[in-house]
């Protein structure tokens, strides 16, 4: 299956003057999930209606990762859109995106970073005193897809995302997430971004399905990295088949 982060990884591997070698890769990797085929879960890949669109704006490398969760973003929710990020240039198809009247596009941000008025924290523009707006268009959530010190400096460095409403969330949970290491619990992946954003615009059942989604995806990808047994009846396992059950 194509999606807007499996084309924009092909454009990125295209202009590669060397080959990306993730670690793992000499057993051969699945084109549809990027784990090595022992492992594939293509087969259990989910399927929910979504409202919501999501665009990634992407870091150098985030889309050749194996272990990126933006792809399991695009997997579910059908209007995900990707760009790659440059500091020197903008994708005019981005700047049109942001533009679209259809949409209503918020840059998921943590509030501490910017201006108070800027600031909401539910899709009707509340609190953040001053800035009050009733949303009627389909809401967009724009994610900065990288480490966190790749995300400020996309922060920082464009400027065509200034005028967008940052959504700052405050979530009561820590993160789960198992694939790369960071050293604080409040710093989220981004398909664990997505999800609660998701879950803010109501469409519980989606969250709750790209969040099972992760936890699959991220047992399969563990299991052939550390060559331990898979168990495919796990509990993350039931919980997706249960999701898509309508169970």
């Amino acid at each position: 299956m194509s999606h807007a982060v499996s084309r924009l990884r092909s454009v990125r591997l295209a202009a590669s003057t060397k080959p990306f070698l993730a670690r793992g890769s000499g057993g051969g990797r699945c084109a549809g999930c990027r784990l090595v085929a022992s492992h594939c879960v293509c087969a259990l890949r989910p399927q929910v209606a979504v409202r919501a669109g999501v665009c990634l704006i992407m870091g150098d490398i985030e889309a050749l990762k194996p272990s990126n969760t933006g792809w399991l973003i695009a997997d579910l929710v059908a209007d995900t859109f990707a760009f790659g990020w440059s500091r020197t240039a903008v994708d005019p198809a981005l700047i049109a995106l942001l533009a679209d009247p259809q949409w209503q596009p918020y840059l998921v941000f943590p509030g501490e970073y910017v201006e108070a008025q800027r600031v909401v924290t539910d899709l009707d523009g509340q609190p953040a005193p001053q800035h009050k707006t009733r949303v009627t268009k389909r809401p967009l959530f724009v994610l900065l897809d990288g480490t966190w010190s790749e995300a400020r400096k996309m922060f920082r460095k464009s400027p065509y995302l200034d005028a967008l409403p940052v959504l700052s969330l405050h979530p009561a949970q820590v993160s789960r997430y198992r694939l790369r290491r960071s050293s604080r619990e409040d710093q989220f992946c981004t398909a664990e971004v997505a999800a609660l954003c998701l879950a803010m615009a109501g469409e519980l059942h989606a969250a709750h399905t790209l969040s099972a989604w992760l936890d699959v995806f991220s047992a399969h990808y563990l299991s052939a990295r550390r060559n331990l047994p898979l168990d495919r009846a796990s509990e993350a396992h039931q919980r997706l088949l249960g999701l898509a059950a309508g169970v």
